[in-house]
């Protein structure tokens, strides 16, 4: 959720700075595992990859919710990050881990049925290469699932914070071309994405619900939680000096008040839930014989 951010830099710094905060993320995202697993439309054992897995949460509840007998795949650029989902203790043969850049990285020699991706697919350099080489990863009719944001404006647990630090440093504009969690706010640019790539039947259905921002936690917490995690923000205001910090921290604590609930934060959010499939293996072979 790092905006303008490259492959690159989930190997490295930004992997160990998820890490530092990955059970609050997690719990924190975790509402939106529902509708992203009911879409994949799991009705039979299946082997099925997720990109992007993060620490693997995502990929365990997938395993979770699948017909017995189905297998999970985790893919992830970030190192550091899969030697988390490794440590988690899953049954090995149900569910596996393994580092990947999913833009270029050859699919096994035994492709999935499904392919699934929590907020995972907005941060490729090179979008046309990746989607066209995910969809190899798919067996001919294969369906997928991947969960991205929507508008700024529809997700006010990320718009708020950029809000409040802008008034105390300058922020760099977004490149809405560059990797950034709200690539695809407009979700017709994905769309258009993957109709180039190849894949077929494509719908988006919304989600909107309520995140519990950093899990179960008080404005105040919810706060610091919000500038370590979300984008680059805490290093902006440490450029600018501790007092920076501090006075975001208490602006945002202020602002994060009002949607305090039975103790802890819980923001509007928007998710777009994109679908569709690998073309079947008969359209291939009628394309073949045009």
């Amino acid at each position: 959720m790092h905006e303008n951010c490259s492959n690159s830099g989930w190997t490295a710094a930004r992997g160990e700075k998820w890490r530092g905060q990955l059970a609050r993320m997690e719990a924190m995202l975790a509402p939106v595992d529902e509708p992203l697993i009911r879409a994949l439309r799991l009705d039979a054992p299946c082997g099925i990859a997720e990109v992007g897995c993060g620490g693997g949460g995502t990929s365990v509840e997938i395993l979770r919710r699948a017909p017995a007998g189905s297998v999970v795949h985790g893919f992830d650029i970030s190192p550091a990050m899969i030697e988390v989902a490794r440590g988690r203790g899953t049954a090995p043969g149900e569910v596996a881990f393994d580092i990947a850049d999913m833009e270029r990285a050859v699919p096994p020699s035994g492709m999935y049925e499904r392919l699934a991706s929590r907020f995972g697919v907005m941060f490729f350099a090179d979008p046309p290469a990746a989607f066209r080489n995910l969809l190899r990863w798919l067996v001919p009719a294969g369906r997928f699932a991947f969960a991205v944001w929507g508008r700024p404006s529809d997700n006010p647990w990320m718009s708020i914070v950029r809000e409040t630090v802008s008034g105390i440093v300058d922020i760099p504009p977004s490149d809405p071309d560059a990797p950034g969690p709200f690539r695809y706010g407009d979700a017709s640019r994905l769309l258009h994405l993957l109709d180039e790539a190849g894949y077929r039947d494509l719908e988006v259905s919304d989600w909107r619900g309520m995140l519990p921002i950093g899990g179960e936690l008080p404005a105040e917490e919810a706060a610091e939680f919000a500038l370590a995690s979300f984008s680059n923000f805490a290093e902006l205001l440490l450029e600018a000096g501790d007092l920076a910090l501090r006075d975001a921290r208490a602006l945002l604590t202020q602002r994060l008040s009002p949607y305090q609930q039975d103790g802890f934060v819980r923001m509007d959010a928007r998710v777009h839930i994109v679908t569709g499939a690998a073309a079947s293996r008969e359209a291939v072979q009628h394309a073949d014989g045009d």
